[in-house]
């Protein structure tokens, strides 16, 4: 989802952690399983591998408090694992509708959403592993394909998402090189393409970039590793340019904040003080509830459009509601497209002029755009693709999303680094600093992560994220807060990173 904190936050499944631990020994990494499994719970903010298994079965233990998704997500399987069998009825239409909400039924018709369930009956019959869950969402694992399912805040909770990921085992495109070519740029750490090698591989991705850099060494390195198009055999290079999903809040963010420390928008003051294309349904809403992502803001019906960007009064109406809770995390692309909006209204330009002036060229990131039409997308650009059931490869149309400032931003791996390391120097330090602190807790994660000013902070508070995903890519952006040392991770296709990322820094660490 662009402008969506992360794939999901993760809740790992214990089975793969001591998998985990398990390769991490073998591959020399430590001297005994004891301290691959320490490691391993203190990357996830836990003291001991005790405590970490009694986090992962607090959900069993509790069952009040399993994921909303998660309890959709079970009864869909249960409903359709006997699909194809004697005796096996299909849902009635009104069956459907206690469980998916109008929008997915009018988007999918309840006969082809069942045709389409019961074709993967096969699938739901095997061992589920949860990858990750939060109350409204969950990442789980059938038969080599990953499931994301969403559900709405209010009860029932019915669907609002699901959707099939197929991993690395069902690939069978022809066009794929199984050794598919790596380029880099600058001084690539040990081990990075051990990580890469292993993601292509296990996720089924057809292009993968990870780049990163720190304050001591700011000229980026870049890893570039499969195809930028499949049809062409066009290799990926470091520079070819990706959707970057989520990870364009930053650019906003930072644009907010510059306004901030120049005086020209207060933090605390409430936001329709500031616009004037659209207003806020409530007054009471602040500039700081937009930037948490604690203001509660009606998100759009629409995330992408074909042809040109729609001005926001067209997409949400003159009036945006705000019918979710104040107070608590609740990350809201509504919320992004009206700071957005804010920016540009300040600053009385287009909000891509606006971002351009405030971050992207005090940044020199000369590769970064966002263009308002699908012509304007570059040529440098990469082929986005889905990956079928049957394991094969389909490009997905270039897409302009309708919320510039949650996920218009196109860039390179080398530029998402730049601003990485560079969004606080624009910034008075105490501003930087504040940007870091939690604001508000997750709603209802009790160990989840919480939001600073637009960043998403880890549970021990050592990193901080911006990430996405949109029908054609996955782009993630962390930084390390105590040094600012940045990483990135941009895939062509959706897909969960979670796993890259730490592979990636452990990698890296090692290498260090």
């Amino acid at each position: 989802m662009p402008g969506g904190s992360r794939s999901l936050p993760s809740r790992p499944s214990l089975r793969y952690l001591r998998l985990e631990a398990k390769r991490r020994l073998t591959a020399g990494e430590f001297p005994s399983l004891h301290d691959a499994q320490t490691t391993i719970a203190r990357e996830h903010g836990l003291p001991s591998w005790a405590a970490l298994k009694r986090f992962v079965a607090a959900p069993a233990a509790a069952p009040d408090r399993e994921s909303h998704a998660l309890a959709q997500l079970r009864w869909v399987i249960s409903r359709f694992e006997g699909a194809g069998d004697p005796g096996w009825a299909a849902p009635a239409e009104d069956e459907l509708r206690e469980h998916f909400t109008e929008q997915v039924l009018a988007a999918i018709p309840p006969a082809t959403l069942t045709a389409q369930v019961a074709a993967v009956a096969g699938d739901l019959r095997g061992e589920l592993e949860v990858l990750g869950q939060t109350p409204l969402e969950a990442q789980v694992r059938l038969a080599d394909v990953e499931y994301l399912v969403g559900v709405e805040a209010d009860p029932p909770h019915r669907v609002t998402g699901l959707r099939a990921l197929p991993l690395g085992p069902r690939l069978h495109d022809p066009r794929v090189v199984r050794s598919a070519p790596a380029r880099a740029l600058g001084e690539v750490p040990a081990g990075v393409q051990a990580v890469a090698d292993q993601a292509c591989a296990e996720l089924g991705l057809p292009a993968l970039l990870l780049a990163g850099g720190t304050r001591q060494n700011p000229d980026p390195w870049v890893l570039a590793q499969g195809w930028a198009d499949l049809d062409r055999q066009q290799a990926l290079d470091p520079g070819h340019r990706f959707p970057a999903p989520g990870v364009a809040l930053l650019v906003a963010t930072t644009a907010a904040l510059r306004l901030v420390a120049e005086g020209r928008v207060g933090l605390d003051r409430p936001a329709n003080d500031y616009l004037r294309a659209v207003r806020l349904e409530d007054d009471a809403v602040t500039v700081r509830d937009l930037l948490a992502h604690t203001g509660g803001v009606d998100d759009p019906a629409e995330l992408y459009a074909e042809a040109v960007v729609p001005d926001l009064a067209t997409l949400m109406g003159p009036v945006i509601g705000c019918a979710g809770p104040r107070g608590v995390v609740r990350p809201s692309n509504g919320g992004v497209a009206v700071l957005g909006q804010l920016i540009a209204d300040v600053t009385r330009t287009p909000y891509a002029d606006a971002v351009t002036t405030l971050v992207l060229g005090p940044l020199e990131m000369r590769d970064s755009t966002f263009p308002v039409t699908r012509a304007g997308i570059d040529q440098a650009a990469v082929t986005g693709y889905s990956l079928t059931l049957e394991g094969l490869f389909q490009p997905v149309p270039a897409l302009i999303c309708t919320i510039q400032a949650a996920g218009g931003l196109w860039s390179t791996g080398a530029d998402l680094v730049r601003l990485g390391l560079g969004w606080s120097r624009l910034l008075p330090e105490s501003l930087a600093h504040e940007a870091l602190t939690p604001q508000a807790p997750q709603d209802g994660e009790p160990r989840g992560p919480v939001t600073g000013l637009g960043w998403l902070l880890s549970p021990r508070g050592d990193m901080a994220v911006h990430a996405g995903a949109g029908p054609d890519a996955t782009a993630s952006l962390a930084i390390r807060v105590r040094d600012q040392r940045t990483h990135v991770v941009l895939t062509s296709r959706m897909i969960p990173v979670n796993s890259v990322e730490a592979r990636l820094l452990r990698a890296w660490t090692n290498a260090e």
